[in-house]
């Protein structure tokens, strides 16, 4: 994933549409790239949920950016990690693993859904000068599935069904089909179990540790890092980081909208 040539090549493209600072100087040999720096501002929220929709949408439009994983395929290769590891005890994941079973059944895997991708847009790689948007660190661009960068973005800027109605209508350019919101729904339970498994094991340093049911609240705890209240940089936040994605994961797939989706993805 560190690999600088398809970094830097994936980076020069979003650096010709606009998406990313100019970029004056690579070296692949020396892993070193110089581009424009960016005197970033605060971004607020709301502003970021009128934005971000076509940002994502331009930066899926470029030419395809090279394979290098398929994103499902690489979520269950972080469950077998931490099944492995036995992090959690088998009673507090049993039913989380069973429920995500059914996401991993239907959602499509090899479909024409892949465009170039950021796929790390969390606030510390997404610069607003005051008047526009920069994508930065290109270091895990690659193709993947469209929903990715969408629900990445999702749990930061979009708080409730109102707004991510207007997310999507923005981005797809018109009304939003039942399928495509289905879709990004249950994108939205893989991104949360993937997260919950990576974070979980860096967190605990792949050692098992005791059940927390005292996480804290998922919107509560992303908008502290949109704001840069918290940093990820050690163990504690990202065991937290990790309770809170399997806590709304688990929430989540209680749900009838959870059915709901995967009737309609199965279907289509």
């Amino acid at each position: 994933m560190s690999a600088p040539t398809r970094q830097f090549a994936c980076m020069k493209s979003a650096a010709e549409a606009g998406l990313t600072p100019r970029v004056w100087y690579t070296s692949t040999e020396d892993r070193i790239s110089i581009t424009d720096f960016v005197d970033s501002q605060p971004f607020p929220m709301r502003e970021a949920l009128a934005r971000l929709p076509f940002t994502i949408q331009a930066l899926h439009t470029l030419p395809p950016f090279p394979k290098v994983v398929n994103y499902l395929e690489a979520v269950d290769g972080f469950i077998q990690k931490f099944q492995a590891a036995e992090i959690l005890p088998e009673s507090e994941t049993k039913e989380l693993f069973e429920r995500y079973a059914r996401v991993a059944s239907v959602y499509p895997r090899y479909d024409s859904e892949r465009v170039a991708s950021h796929n790390d847009l969390k606030p510390e790689n997404i610069l607003f000068d005051g008047s526009r948007v920069w994508l930065v660190d290109w270091e895990a661009a690659f193709q993947n599935d469209r929903y990715f960068d969408l629900t990445m973005v999702a749990n930061f800027v979009v708080t409730d069904d109102a707004e991510e109605e207007v997310f999507l209508r923005t981005y797809f350019g018109g009304p939003v089909s039942e399928y495509r919101q289905a879709r990004f729904y249950l994108m939205r339970q893989v991104a949360h179990m993937s997260y919950a498994m990576v974070f979980m094991h860096l967190g605990s340093g792949g050692k098992p540790i005791e059940p927390n049911t005292n996480a804290p609240d998922f919107r509560d705890f992303h908008n502290r890092i949109w704001a840069g209240e918290i940093s990820l940089a050690t163990d504690e936040p990202k065991l937290q980081y990790a309770i809170v994605h399997m806590n709304q994961l688990l929430h989540n797939m209680r749900t009838p909208r959870f059915q709901d989706s995967l009737r309609v993805v199965a279907l289509s």
